[in-house]
């Protein structure tokens, strides 16, 4: 199979129209019968619930090139279980897990040539997203929904490549306590918009968002999630019920303990103990895993001694493992990888 010709070295992170998207309309209380089209737009009435009330949730997740020339996915049972949380929390039909892996194969081996290829850095972007397309104009669930599948090629989230970014303590909140910060909601990202603007014009890379309760723990930035190094290398990665429950975090906290026989703890992460971490990082879908040198608290630096110049050594060694298993270099454990070519 021939790939695109694309410069794959050199690809930004944004979208670019590929040849096939999926998408099933649920109506009369059911889902149909779901199908490729190479339509890019989506028709739907002015007053539909999407446009109306937000009623809208997605995913995000990767599709690789491994070593030896297969074209996979990285855990989607997870994305698919993760996304019919995010739908129940709406009052949205979730999409049956089953053909959610279905549709995601479907949509990837029709756009294998778009799949960046082993080696380039580059990954294709898979986005699953459904969304409220009846007309409702009272506060109120839609009836009708669709559920799409988008897939572009992308390259590395932070430009640049690795390198350690600068965070700064955001005066904004990301959720609401007892909220849907616990879910995958574009409206979630919507409320982070500004917040994300407003560092990013100050100079800093990201937002560190706090506890909306009590302003005093790390929660996440707009759109990873923090994770921590001890001086004698213990993994700390905060919890908070207002947390994105990250597959990549999850992952991550998988390899180290039953990979690397590392030392993990998950628990709430005071602001004012940041000073005694070696490391701090952000992981994602999108970023995987990016080192954080300094976090800025209201002109207080707070600097992070093995990752404030570059990537620190247990941070490297989890990103090592981690990509490694997603391109094939390193034997995954059992369930992880879903081979589509």
């Amino acid at each position: 199979m021939e790939k695109k010709n694309l410069d794959w070295e050199n690809l930004g992170f944004g979208y670019m129209t590929t040849d096939y998207r999926y998408v099933a309309d649920y109506k009369d209380g059911e889902w149909k019968k779901g199908t490729l089209t190479a339509d890019p737009t989506v028709q739907i009435n002015e007053c539909a619930g999407i446009l109306q009330y937000c009623q809208e949730v997605f995913e995000g997740l990767k599709a690789y090139t491994t070593e030896d020339g297969h074209i996979v996915t990285f855990r989607p049972d997870l994305n698919a279980r993760r996304m019919e949380d995010s739908a129940k929390r709406l009052e949205m039909p979730p999409f049956p897990e089953e053909r959610f892996l279905e549709a995601l194969d479907e949509v990837v081996k029709a756009n294998a040539a778009w799949v960046p290829p082993y080696g380039s850095g580059a990954t294709l972007y898979v986005r699953p997203y459904m969304f409220a397309s009846s007309p409702v104009i009272g506060v109120k669930p839609a009836e009708e929904y669709q559920f799409r599948i988008l897939v572009t090629p992308v390259g590395p989230y932070f430009k640049g490549g690795i390198r350690p970014l600068t965070i700064c303590v955001s005066d904004f909140d990301r959720a609401a306590p007892r909220g849907t910060g616990h879910i995958k909601a574009g409206l979630n990202y919507a409320m982070s918009l500004h917040a994300y603007v407003t560092a990013h014009t100050a100079g800093y890379d990201e937002n560190m968002f706090l506890d909306p309760a009590t302003r005093s723990y790390v929660e996440e930035t707009g759109g990873a999630n923090f994770l921590f190094v001890t001086k004698d290398g213990k993994i700390v990665i905060p919890k908070s019920d207002s947390i994105l429950p990250s597959i990549t975090r999850r992952s991550i906290a998988e390899v180290a303990k039953n990979m690397l026989g590392m030392s993990v703890e998950e628990r709430p992460v005071k602001l004012s103990e940041l000073e005694d971490f070696a490391e701090c990082g952000v992981c994602g879908t999108a970023a995987v895993i990016c080192p954080v040198g300094k976090v800025v608290d209201h002109g207080r630096e707070i600097c992070f001694a093995d990752s404030k110049d570059t990537i620190g050594p247990v941070t490297r060694k989890l990103y090592d493992t981690l990509t490694g298993i997603q391109m094939g270099r390193i034997e995954a454990p059992e369930g992880w990888i879903r081979r589509i070519l």
